[in-house]
């Protein structure tokens, strides 16, 4: 997943982008409602870990002085993306001010470093409308073990690869053009070319010969995972 970790607590955003990278996600960060404002608007995320309580901004009149503001205005513009809002223990008015603005989720701070993971799992399977495993052919995803195998043998990819293949088959027999490949799988420090993901694309078809599925490239248009005939 690509997501975006806004967090004003330099310790804990430390902690927790470690532990999202760790888990194989691409994380963009932002300390500051506009900031966060900054990147929501000119990146696509499959989820957004915010913290509600941000400091003010540079500009007062911006009006995004706070993390339920930045949340107000991404879905006044009418963007979806599951969000799950991170809260002081027991502030029940927080959570509920969230959760009316357009949050999808909520989690108490302190809070353990898996269950954020799971629950972001949870909203990008409900809006994406996938499962925990999927197939195709006899090639098989395990989102929950971040593993794929061939007829229940283990299909080892380098990191890349696995996003490539991971985005192709989210879910399979959709069409994912270059562009929104290269922008979910690039982060600000690093960004991946058409050129690396052509060569990545290259590497995956001749692994997947024999699993009945296989990338198809639509001229133009992008890329198709669909079962092999």
């Amino acid at each position: 997943m690509r997501i975006l970790l806004v967090e004003d607590d330099a310790v804990l955003r430390g902690v927790v982008l470690r532990s999202l990278v760790d888990a194989g996600h691409r994380v963009d960060v932002a300390a500051n409602a506009e900031d966060a404002d900054h990147l929501w608007r000119v990146q696509l995320f499959d989820a957004v870990l915010l913290d509600l309580s941000l400091p003010a901004t540079a500009s007062p009149t911006s009006g995004l002085a706070s993390g339920l503001n930045v949340l107000r205005h991404a879905r006044a513009r009418g963007d979806r993306t599951p969000v799950l809002v991170l809260t002081a223990r027991g502030r029940t008015e927080e959570r509920i001010a969230g959760l009316d603005a357009g949050a999808d989720d909520y989690l108490g701070k302190p809070f353990d470093l898996a269950e954020v993971e799971a629950r972001l799992r949870a909203l990008v399977r409900r809006a994406q409308g996938t499962d925990d495993v999927a197939m195709l052919g006899r090639l098989k995803l395990d989102r929950k073990a971040r593993r794929f195998s061939v007829n229940s043998a283990p299909l080892d990819l380098p990191a890349r690869e696995f996003e490539v293949l991971w985005e192709l088959m989210s879910p399979p027999g959709r069409t994912v053009s270059k562009r929104a490949m290269s922008d979910k799988l690039s982060t600000f420090d690093e960004s991946l070319g058409d050129n690396a993901l052509e060569a990545f694309i290259s590497r995956l078809r001749k692994k997947l010969v024999g699993s009945g599925a296989a990338i198809r490239t639509l001229r133009g248009i992008g890329y198709l995972l669909e079962a092999a005939e």
